[in-house]
């Protein structure tokens, strides 16, 4: 068994550090996300975590750990007599981005079900992490359909199975932890939410803790347990003051005062919904539980609402997490304070409850701690090809909600909500033979395969005589996210600056639309003399925002520039991830110019598209009385089709729905 970086080892990322001892002082308070840029030590702190867990009591012999003094009534290895039992270690459970619904929640015996009537359950990740850890690095990545079986069994405590009638329910209350690379992607709000607290890291910019940091690193590489055993006794110690906190915790008042100025402050910041009061207070209790106190201070309540509040204020997917700390001070002021006035020093014994356990050097994979911008959001793009008459970045319309377009035909992609797609969940079209372990049963087919050999199997009773070669998987349709590759034209012919600010705002509308339906971007911009990738395809549509954002106009309008940059985009993604179909959106008027014979070379270009069967829309940008109509010829040498601004909006009267069809070469 490989031996953990230790804990305490880990010095820098304050936050991230006192958020993790909170949740095992505390695991009402809900788990933590970790965000930051790569090499943070995010899931090196978090791997670290577990052995500072007390040890778990639990029924000997149940592969859900059921409490011996409260078993679980409902646990499939049940019933358990209450009493007796033994102890375990804390459990950290590793939930791959990649996994499969089976290993999460667990996999029946369908063969067995049918022909013997019997629940062979074999559990999976959610089993194994009841009351202990469950940790998702990347948690961003995760799959749609895992993120709805997390969200399930967050909110109920428990997790169910259910194939074709055959249902088994066990519980599964776990302390969720996260690490995630803001530059890959967002959560979903729902998933986003069920984090109790959220903190941002760092690496350090300071010499002297880099080096500190490369020193211990190697240390442990060198020789792990060697390392790990120069820290035990501060991991012995802190794991001491775990305990403690622990058994002070229900010994905590939480007066009216902290309450009011938790309220006031939930209010202030206009966050949804009453789950950020709650976790404030489970949070300051906890606090002040750590540092030794039996009484909640206005120091809590602040530390509470920087850890608890910044990832529930955002208002939509662009908006960085964050929190005003000037505003969060004249909130708490002018609450004044608790209720009592002979709380107890702040700075005497058993004060400090917003400190972790100090060390003496950086941690393992970085140094630093506190919010910082995450890199790649928010840089500015690479300098293109200038032309004369160059204007400064104009800041974009108020976004609005778009119309849908989809890629036509039926893919196999990655599980999303914009274009139907073969996938393990939606509507059932048809049965197969299963491929490997079988994942959703047919049963009409099944039953249709096993009936015309029930004599020569000797069936005598009522039951249905079933085969492994009698079993069939249903096929279902539902939908999958796509490469949206968005071609904007930032040329002298767009500079208007009320023109740019509409299409700066309808690609915005559209990059909303794209993190909704769980799709991935890129951007590649033509002005001057050339086309450039300003973001090359990614997850994260906020990083697509900021650079749409910071985007220079004028110059010349190298259509066929851009188009064939696009064009080699997609084919070094179609190598990467040949099951993604990608979706084109061009940004223009139309207009071409620069360069000899530009509108041929422009049509020559769009024909590759055509060529490949590569789904497409351009989007008009033409404004005035006198319309050239330039656009709409793009649409038809790309074999896709064209939409004005206004056609684009979602409650445009214009015309329904339009889904992205290919025209006949």
């Amino acid at each position: 068994m490989t031996t953990p970086f230790p804990f305490t080892a880990v010095v820098g990322q304050d936050d991230l550090r006192l958020a993790l001892l909170l949740n095992a002082v505390s695991p009402a308070v809900g788990g933590v996300l970790v965000r930051g840029e790569k090499g943070t030590a995010k899931s090196t702190a978090v791997r670290a975590l577990s052995a500072l867990l007390p040890e778990v009591p639990v029924v000997a012999g149940c592969r859900f750990s059921c409490d011996p003094a409260a078993p679980d009534p409902s646990c499939p290895d049940g019933p358990h007599e209450p009493g007796g039992g033994a102890t375990r270690p804390s459990r950290m459970v590793e939930l791959p981005v990649g996994a499969s619904e089976d290993r999460l929640v667990g996999a029946l015996d369908i063969e067995r079900a049918l022909a013997e009537g019997v629940k062979a359950f074999e559990p999976g990740l959610l089993a194994d992490a009841h009351r202990g850890i469950l940790y998702v690095d990347e948690v961003n990545l995760l799959h749609d359909h895992l993120v709805d079986l997390l969200l399930d069994a967050a909110a109920m405590g428990a997790s169910y199975v259910e194939r074709e009638g055959v249902s088994v329910r066990h519980a599964s209350k776990f302390l969720l932890v996260g690490t995630m690379n803001p530059e890959e992607g967002e959560l979903r709000p729902q998933l986003l939410d069920r984090f109790g607290l959220t903190v941002e890291v760092a690496a350090s910019r300071e010499p002297d803790q880099r080096v500190e940091v490369v020193r211990r690193r190697l240390a442990y590489d060198d020789d792990p347990a060697g390392f790990a055993a120069r820290w035990a006794a501060e991991e012995a110690a802190v794991r001491q003051r775990v305990v403690a906190a622990r058994e002070l915790l229900p010994s905590v008042r939480l007066g009216d005062g902290a309450l009011r100025q938790i309220a006031a402050t939930c209010a202030a910041f206009e966050v949804d919904g009453m789950r950020a009061d709650i976790v404030m207070a489970r949070t300051a209790t906890a606090l002040a539980a750590w540092a030794g106190r039996t009484d909640v201070l206005a120091e809590d309540v602040r530390q509470a609402a920087l850890l608890a509040l910044p990832h529930r204020r955002r208002r939509n997917p662009f908006d960085a997490p964050g929190l005003d700390e000037d505003k969060l001070d004249e909130t708490l002021e002018e609450l004044g304070g608790s209720d009592d006035d002979d709380q107890p020093d702040p700075d005497g014994p058993g004060g400090g409850g917003g400190q972790p356990p100090s060390s003496d050097g950086p941690q393992a994979d970085g140094g630093g701690s506190g919010a910082q911008p995450e890199a790649g959001e928010g840089g500015e793009p690479q300098p293109s090809g200038t032309g004369a008459g160059e204007q400064s970045a104009v800041r974009a319309s108020e976004p609005f909600r778009t119309k849908v377009l989809s890629v036509p035909g039926l893919g196999d992609g990655a599980a999303g909500r914009r274009s139907r797609a073969r996938t393990e969940h939606g509507r059932t079209t048809g049965a197969r033979r299963p491929q490997g372990a079988l994942t959703k049963l047919h049963l009409a087919a099944t039953v249709q395969a096993a009936a015309p050999h029930q004599r020569a199997r000797g069936r005598s009773g009522r039951g249905l005589v079933v085969r492994r070669d009698d079993l069939r998987q249903a096929t279902r349709e539902g939908r999958e996210g796509n490469l949206v590759l968005f071609v904007v034209d930032a040329s002298g012919s767009m500079a208007a600056r009320q023109r740019m600010s509409a299409v700066k705002g309808a690609v915005l509308s559209l990059l909303l639309d794209a993190y909704q339906r769980r799709d991935k971007v890129g951007l590649v911009t033509f002005r001057g003399t050339t086309g450039e990738v300003a973001l090359p395809p990614t997850s994260s549509v906020d990083a697509a925002a900021a650079r749409l954002e910071t985007l220079p106009t004028g110059g010349r309008t190298p259509l066929a520039a851009g188009l064939l940059r696009a064009h080699e985009v997609l084919r070094v993604e179609r190598l990467r991830d040949p099951a993604r179909r990608a979706l084109v959106v061009v940004v223009t008027d139309g207009r071409a110019t620069g360069g000899p014979e530009p509108v041929a070379l422009a049509g020559r270009a769009a024909r590759l598209f055509a060529a490949e069967g590569v789904a497409s829309v351009v989007v008009d940008c033409e404004s005035g009385p006198v319309r050239l109509g330039l656009a709409g010829q793009l649409a038809g040498e790309l074999g896709g089709t064209a939409v004005t601004l206004d056609e684009l909006r979602a409650d445009s009267i214009a015309g329904l729905v339009k889904d992205v069809q290919r025209r006949a070469a």
